[in-house]
């Protein structure tokens, strides 16, 4: 897959995300306005209910009035006597006294000119207002107050009788700023009084009902979100994976091109009669040929051993090894091709004891390919140092060069099967990447573990630890 692919995958699926996420916004939105709305309409019919039955109140209190031989006049105190008390509606229109139409309208601007708290039963409406919020399906609280126009004060708040101190507007700027209004008695020509109110927990209750829908909409975006990062990562790890395995396959064919190029021309060269008759030339040649197919098979044998390692089909032959006699080997046979090239290799055996247990074979392949990476990343006078010292969980090795060095994100892949470090310019390089994967596979089945530090331009070091005893 090409990277112009791959960008516009992710572009697709970026925008599908970005599409995702403005639309559920736009449906929450949505949501949270339709259900301002619904609420604001529920408590704006509840007050209206409650001021229509204050004036159904007084209306059946003048019709009760009247049936009861109104004159003309009624007494100051007398109000609170022809007060309505339950009785039906159905009875006081059973009523036959005739009622003159001007009696009627004497009597209605009576009731009209009282004073607001007068024409009103403070509790009845406290006990309407729950009433009707209940049945509206309306929990939170809901702060309320009658508010006398003409007195420019409070009567009450909450059902609860207030004082003419604590009636001052001043007392109660919430109720003044109310969200919600209705007015009572809005048949007279002047507006005697209001119910004022407003919601304190509004936005809250408002919310609420969209939690369950905003949660689930967050999870299926976190979840697609978490499908598209892992997507994205799958197919980045792919292509790189692709390209370390190309780049694996380049470099096996160039490692093997060369022997076997060696092998056909010291095999033309025995074969010819010129050759053919010199002994000495003939061992040369095969020895060059015995040479150049140890090298081929020995590559074959790192990608066996990966194989095996990748199957889970290793087994350990643990015994008891030294790993200053493991480093003073490998240390003889890397000097063969550090001190051609002006450069050399430092010891600083300190571990003492030195043995661990574990697996010879292995161990000294790891050491061998720690000292092959070392010399192939160094300039050409390589300088590379070997120690070993005691430490409380084991024995620890460490390999320093003072070559090309890494980069931050070199140093997080270079225990990465196929994976090699780019060295800009230099093109002499040579391995397939599999060292130093083999190194970490080795030191982690015999319980150890590896630390890489390096600085580009400066050099490398690798710190391996390895445990005296294997865990059982």
């Amino acid at each position: 897959m090409s990277q112009k692919s791959i960008y516009l995958i992710i572009g697709l699926i970026v925008s599908a995300i970005v599409g995702l996420i403005i639309l559920q916004l736009r449906l929450l939105q949505t949501g949270l306005e339709v259900n301002r709305e619904r609420y604001d309409r529920a408590v704006q019919t509840v007050l209206k209910q409650v001021a229509d039955e204050v004036e159904k109140r007084e209306e059946d209190e003048i019709r009760l009035t009247l049936n009861n031989g109104y004159a003309g006049g009624i007494p100051e105190g007398r109000y609170s006597e022809l007060r309505i008390s339950g009785t039906p509606p159905s009875l006081l229109s059973a009523r036959s006294i005739r009622i003159s139409p001007n009696s009627s309208i004497r009597l209605r601007a009576q009731f009209a000119n009282r004073n607001l708290e007068e024409r009103i039963n403070r509790e009845a409406i406290h006990n309407k207002i729950v009433k009707e919020l209940k049945n509206a399906g309306i929990e939170n609280k809901l702060e309320y107050g009658i508010y006398d126009t003409r007195q420019q004060r409070f009567l009450a708040r909450n059902g609860r009788l207030l004082s003419p101190l604590g009636s001052d507007t001043s007392r109660h700027e919430d109720l003044m700023n109310a969200d919600y209004s209705v007015i009572l008695f809005d048949d007279d020509s002047t507006i005697p009084g209001e119910i004022r109110a407003y919601s304190p927990n509004k936005d809250q209750v408002i919310y609420s009902s969209l939690y369950g829908n905003f949660a689930a909409s967050l999870l299926f975006v976190l979840i697609i979100l978490g499908c598209f990062i892992y997507t994205i990562y799958v197919i980045l790890r792919q292509k790189q994976v692709s390209e370390m395995k190309t780049d694996f396959i380049n470099n096996m064919t160039h490692e093997f091109k060369t022997p076997i190029a060696t092998i056909s021309l010291a095999t033309d060269s025995i074969v010819s009669p010129r050759i053919s008759g010199d002994a000495e030339k003939v061992q040369r040649f095969a020895r060059i040929i015995k040479q150049e197919n140890k090298r081929m098979n020995d590559q074959v044998e790192k990608v066996l051993q990966m194989a095996k390692l990748d199957k889970s089909r290793l087994n350990l032959n643990l015994t008891a090894v030294d790993l200053n006699d493991i480093v003073q080997s490998a240390v003889e046979y890397i000097c063969l091709q550090v001190e051609p090239r002006g450069g050399r290799v430092t010891t600083h055996l300190r571990a003492d004891p030195s043995v661990v247990e574990g697996d010879l074979t292995h161990l000294s392949s790891l050491v061998n390919n720690l000292l092959d990476n070392a010399n192939k990343y160094s300039p050409e006078a390589p300088d590379i140092i070997v120690s070993t010292a005691n430490v409380p969980r084991g024995i620890q090795v460490t390999v320093t060069d003072h070559g090309l060095g890494m980069t931050r994100e070199a140093r997080k892949n270079i225990f990465d099967r196929f994976y090699r470090v780019h060295t800009g310019d230099r093109h002499d390089v040579k391995g397939f990447g599999l060292g130093l994967s083999y190194v970490k596979t080795i030191t982690e089945v015999h319980g150890g573990s590896i630390e890489v530090k390096s600085e580009l331009g400066k050099g490398s070091s690798f710190i391996v630890t390895f445990p005296y005893r294997q865990p059982d």
